[in-house]
C-alpha cells in the first residue's frame, strides 16, 4: 500500500488514526501498540502478500535473540547468538536479494570456462526486505553492546520492525532512539499539525515534482545510445536528480509526519544534499540513516580512522561497495557505489585541500556535478547503457537530428516542476518563511499570517496531489525496489 494511494490516504489513515486515539484518549497509549502492530501487519500485507509471514518469523527470531543476548551479557554465548541472528538476517537477505545475481555471474565464468551452467532461481523480492533487515540487525547490535536494553513486550518489540510509516523504505530508525517512545508518547495538537504539515510537504515533493520530472527522465533513459545528443542526456541526468531526491526525501517527509501523528519521532533523513561542496559532505547531508548504519555498524568496526591511512582507504572502498550492493544486485549499483567510494579517498587524498583553496560556487559546481555523473550509474540499465549516456554527456554521441528535440520534453508542467526542484533543493523556503515569521516588509508584526498562509499553501498542495492521484498517474517510489 503506497502512501499515494487513494486507499491509505482515504480509509486506511483516517480509519486506524479515529481508533488509535478512541484507545490513547480513553485507555492508554500503550493499548494503541497492538493497533498500530496489526495496522502495519495489515499494511505490509497488502503489497507483501505471502511475504507477511517473513517478516514475521524474522521479528520472532530477533525479539528472542535480543533477550537471550541481554541474559547472557559479557558472555561468549552472547558473541555467539549474536553472530547467529546476525548471519540468519543476511543469510535471508542475500538468499532473497542475490541468489539470482551470484548464479548469473556464476554462469557467466561458468560458460568462459567451457562448464554446463547453473539453473538461476527465479526469487521474487520481499518488499523492503533491505530495510527491515538493517532495523533488525541494529537491534540485536545495539542490545549486545550495551547500547540499548533488550525490550521486554512482544508487541512493542514486534511494533519497533513493524511500524508501517518506516517499514518499507526507511528511514532506518534505531531501536535506542525510540526505545522509550514504545512505551510512553504524548500525542499534542502542536505535534499532530507538525505531523500533518511534514507528510503533506512530502507528498507534494513525490506528486508534484519528483513523479512529472520522472517522465523525461524515464523516456529519456530508455532512448539507445545512438539517439542520444549532449543535450537530451543532460537534460535525462538533471531530471533524474531531481527525480530521485524529492522521491526519496519526500518518502521519508511522509514517513517522519506519519510518525508524529502517533506519537513517534523519527530523525532526518536529509540535509539538503545538492547544496554540498564536496563528495564527504554530500554524504552527510544524504539518506543520514543509512549513512550512519554502515558508519556505526560496518565501517567503526573495521577500524574506521583509527587505522593506517591505506586501511582507512580501503574501508571506505568496501563499505560503499556494500552500500551500492545493498542498493540492488547488479554491476550497476556496485559500480556506483565504488565511484562514491573513491571519490572518498580522493578528497582524504589531497582533493578537499585543493578545491577548499577554490570558491564556494565552483566547489559547489563539481561536488554537484560528480554525484550527477554517478546518478547515471544508479539509473542504467546496465554499465552498456550507463556507458553510452556518458558518452552522451561528453559530446561524444554521433545522434542525428530529431524530431524531439529537447523542448519536446520540455513541457510547461515538467519547466515548472524543475524549477520548484532546483529552488526545493537549497533551504530557500526555510529562509523565506523564517524571515514572514518575524517581520513584515514594514517592520510590522505579521502576527498570525504565516499561519494562515502555510494552511493555504498546504491546502493547494494537497489538493494538487489529490487530483493527480484520481488521474491514476505515474506513482511507484524509487527506493521501495530495495
Amino acid at each position: 500500500m503506497l502512501f499515494t494511494e487513494p486507499t491509505f490516504l482515504f480509509v486506511f489513515l483516517p480509519v486506524l488514526l479515529a481508533l488509535y486515539f478512541l484507545l490513547y484518549f480513553f485507555r492508554s497509549p500503550r493499548h494503541g501498540n497492538l493497533l498500530l502492530a496489526v495496522a502495519s501487519v495489515l499494511f505490509y500485507a497488502s503489497g507483501g502478500g505471502a511475504f507477511t509471514w517473513l517478516i514475521l518469523a524474522s521479528i520472532a527470531l530477533n525479539y528472542a535473540a535480543a533477550l537471550g543476548i541481554d541474559r547472557a551479557r559479557g558472555t561468549s554465548a552472547a558473541r555467539w547468538l549474536l553472530a547467529a541472528t546476525v548471519g540468519a538476517n543476511l543469510l535471508s537477505l542475500a538468499t532473497f536479494k542475490y541468489a539470482g545475481f551470484l548464479a548469473m555471474n556464476l554462469n557467466g565464468l561458468l560458460r568462459a570456462l567451457g562448464a554446463s551452467p547453473v539453473p538461476v532461481p527465479a526469487i521474487v523480492l520481499p518488499i523492503g526486505i533491505s530495510f527491515f533487515t538493517f532495523h533488525a540487525v541494529s537491534y540485536v547490535v545495539d542490545v549486545y553492546r550495551r547500547d540499548a536494553v533488550a525490550q521486554k513486550g512482544p508487541v512493542e518489540a514486534a511494533l519497533y520492525l513493524l511500524l508501517f510509516p518506516q517499514l518499507i523504505a526507511g528511514p532506518i530508525v534505531r531501536y535506542r532512539d525510540i526505545a522509550t517512545q514504545l512505551t510512553a508518547r504524548v500525542v499534542g495538537l502542536d505535534e499532530f499539525a507538525t505531523g500533518v504539515r511534514r507528510f503533506v510537504l512530502g507528498l507534494g515533493k513525490k506528486m508534484l515534482i519528483a513523479n512529472i520530472v520522472a517522465g523525461p527522465a524515464d523516456r529519456l533513459f530508455a532512448l539507445p545510445p545512438g539517439e542520444l545528443t549532449a543535450a537530451h542526456a543532460w537534460l535525462a541526468v538533471a531530471c533524474y536528480t531531481l527525480q530521485i531526491y524529492f522521491d526519496f526525501s519526500g518518502y521519508s517527509d511522509m514517513a517522519i509526519g506519519l510518525a508524529h501523528l502517533f506519537g513517534f519521532r523519527f530523525k532526518e533523513n536529509f540535509n539538503y544534499p545538492y547544496v554540498a561542496q564536496s563528495i564527504q559532505e554530500f554524504w552527510r547531508r544524504w539518506h543520514l540513516s543509512l549513512s550512519a548504519w554502515f558508519r556505526d555498524y560496518l565501517y567503526v568496526p573495521l577500524g574506521g580512522n583509527r587505522v593506517p591511512p591505506w586501511r582507512v582507504y580501503l574501508n571506505l572502498v568496501s563499505v560503499f561497495f556494500l552500500c551500492g550492493l545493498w542498493h540492488g544486485a547488479s554491476w550497476t549499483f556496485v559500480a556506483w557505489g565504488l565511484y562514491h567510494g573513491a571519490f572518498l579517498v580522493l578528497e582524504r587524498l589531497g582533493l578537499a585541500a585543493v578545491s577548499g583553496r577554490m570558491p564556494r560556487p565552483f566547489r559547489h559546481a563539481c561536488a554537484l556535478l560528480v554525484v550527477m555523473v554517478g546518478w547515471v550509474f544508479f539509473r542504467a540499465e546496465s554499465l552498456t547503457a550507463a556507458g553510452g549516456m556518458l558518452r552522451a554527456m561528453a559530446g561524444f554521441s554521433a545522434a542525428l537530428p530529431t524530431a524531439y528535440g529537447v523542448s519536446w520534453y520540455l513541457t510547461p508542467e515538467v519547466v515548472l516542476a524543475i524549477a520548484a526542484g532546483v529552488a526545493g533543493s537549497a533551504p530557500v523556503w526555510p529562509a523565506v518563511g523564517a524571515r514572514l515569521a518575524r517581520v513584515s516588509p514594514d517592520g510590522l508584526r505579521l502576527g498570525p499570517l504565516p499561519s494562515a498562509l502555510t494552511c493555504a499553501a498546504l491546502a493547494v498542495i494537497f489538493a494538487g496531489c489529490a487530483m493527480l492521484i484520481a488521474a491514476h498517474t505515474y506513482n511507484p517510489f524509487i527506493y521501495f525496489r530495495f
